[in-house]
């Protein structure tokens, strides 16, 4: 398991980054702005998603607010070809493994990129530590 990181180089990105660090998750890290994602790739991604392009769309981003389009008009090959175009138009970062997909960093989210026996582990430990014995 290769965890991809989809990154700007921003805050969130580095977080993410260390998260994978601090966990032992090998990772891949591709700086968009330096190598924009392909429509291809960009496809590949809106199949992850739940709500399509306003899952990775940034309508807070630069680019977003100061490209005189309508983007509600645009077809979703010219949307594709303008994020190829424009890559901070995406929210960042976009964290893939397999079918797994993240937009942003999220503490509790990002756990999903353990492995289940991790996971598994971490709950039964956290639940020796916290659930008390009932006394009767």
């Amino acid at each position: 398991m290769t965890v991809t990181i989809y990154g700007l180089g921003c805050r969130s990105t580095k977080k993410a980054k260390q998260w994978m660090i601090n966990n032992q998750i090998p990772f891949v890290e591709r700086n968009m702005a330096e190598e924009p994602l392909t429509v291809a790739e960009l496809k590949e991604l809106l199949r992850m998603t739940t709500d399509g392009t306003d899952d990775i769309i940034s309508k807070r981003s630069l680019p977003y607010r100061t490209l005189d389009i309508d983007f509600d008009k645009l077809s979703l090959f010219e949307l594709l070809e303008l994020v190829h175009e424009h890559p901070r138009l995406l929210k960042s970062p976009l964290i893939v493994e397999k079918k797994k997909l993240q937009v942003g960093y999220n503490e509790e989210e990002i756990r999903q990129f353990l492995p289940r026996k991790v996971r598994n582990f971490q709950w039964l430990k956290w639940k020796m530590e916290h659930i008390q014995p009932l006394e009767g």
